[in-house]
């Protein structure tokens, strides 16, 4: 039988307990983050137009949930898989200046995702983007503004454990940053996830910087669509890359946890490296790739921040659904029925 707990597994709160317990973590990181990086709150769509390029496609092979409009002429639309797209044209429509940007609830639906311990289906995150000039594509402001993401997240796990004594705090002081070529060469014979692993396990906390551009062996340290993270700009240290991820070790499990994807975006110069790179020229004709190729969209940097990942760690749970309502497989809730864990 597959394990998804830890052995003597006990949570330290029960279903009510957990469920305040969620709401202020979110009340909390929200107010946090959105004070830090001086964001407002706007309203987001589930789904958009199937054709029109605003969907993300993740690492480029994940199927997006498709239905179609009945009363409509039944027009193809799809469900988000994140909003990494729509947030530029928002941000756009709404004008937004340099040093403001917008957050927003992201839900979306991703079937191809495995299922696992922080792996599901259902995906809730923040998902943010801040308006920024020319100067500031650099990776010195891509640390500056992961260390207030980081910030935002040590603060939450301070209020978190004040209002809830049974928890304790985990989070390192700092949050170490350290490129995936720096990472491939101190570990050249281990595989990416046991490079994050070591990496997690050693420092807590840690930013892994140029995810998707090819490292020194010919391979990338992860997959990236070529259209939303700008992977492909030399950076100040001589590696590629502006973009990446905050992955923390998670003490419940004894495994690295992701927190968040982000990156400054694509400029329209690197939007058609990119494509170039990846083969997929034919997506300049798309709708919003159209548009930011004409400099209708400002630059910018965004992520997504799991919401439900982020109360996994700050409530010290095992498995994503004892803080998310979900689907799971039939031996996961054998297991967890077995350890009196209730699952939503």
């Amino acid at each position: 039988m597959a394990k998804y707990f830890p052995d003597g597994y006990v949570p330290l709160m029960e279903r009510k307990q957990t469920e305040k317990a969620i709401k202020y973590v979110k009340d909390t990181f929200e107010r946090e983050l959105s004070g830090g990086l001086m964001l407002s709150r706007v309203t987001s769509p589930l789904f958009v137009p199937r054709g029109s390029g605003i969907n993300d496609d993740l690492n480029g092979v994940e199927r997006p949930v498709v239905f179609q409009i009945g009363n409509f002429d039944n027009k193809d639309m799809e469900i988000v898989q994140s909003l990494a797209k729509w947030k530029r044209m928002a941000l756009a429509t709404l004008k937004f200046k340099p040093g403001t940007g917008l957050y927003t609830d992201m839900n979306a639906i991703r079937p191809d995702d495995d299922l696992d311990a922080i792996h599901s289906i259902y995906v809730d995150q923040w998902d943010w983007e801040l308006v920024i000039t020319e100067e500031q594509r650099s990776l010195d402001f891509l640390k500056f503004v992961v260390s207030k993401i980081y910030s935002a997240m040590r603060r939450t796990e301070f209020l978190v454990c004040e209002m809830f004594p049974v928890i304790k705090p985990t989070l390192p002081e700092k949050i170490i940053f350290i490129h995936a070529e720096e990472a491939r060469r101190r570990y050249p014979d281990l595989s990416v996830y046991d490079r994050e692993y070591q990496l997690a396990k050693e420092y807590g906390a840690v930013f892994i910087i140029g995810i998707g551009a090819k490292l020194g062996d010919g391979k990338s340290h992860g997959g990236r669509a070529p259209d939303y993270d700008d992977w492909s700009t030399p950076n100040s240290d001589g590696y590629l890359g502006l973009n990446g991820d905050i992955i923390v070790w998670d003490p419940i499990r004894e495994d690295l946890m992701e927190i968040t994807s982000m990156g400054i975006r694509v400029s329209p110069e690197s939007l058609m490296r990119q494509l170039t790179i990846r083969g997929m020229e034919e997506r300049a004709d798309l709708y919003w790739h159209k548009r930011l190729l004409a400099n209708e969209m400002p630059l910018t940097i965004g992520g997504g921040i799991g919401q439900s990942r982020l109360c996994m760690y700050f409530l010290k749970k095992a498995h994503i659904g004892e803080v998310q309502a979900s689907i799971w497989p039939q031996d996961v809730m054998e297991e967890a029925a077995s350890l009196g864990v209730v699952l939503m």
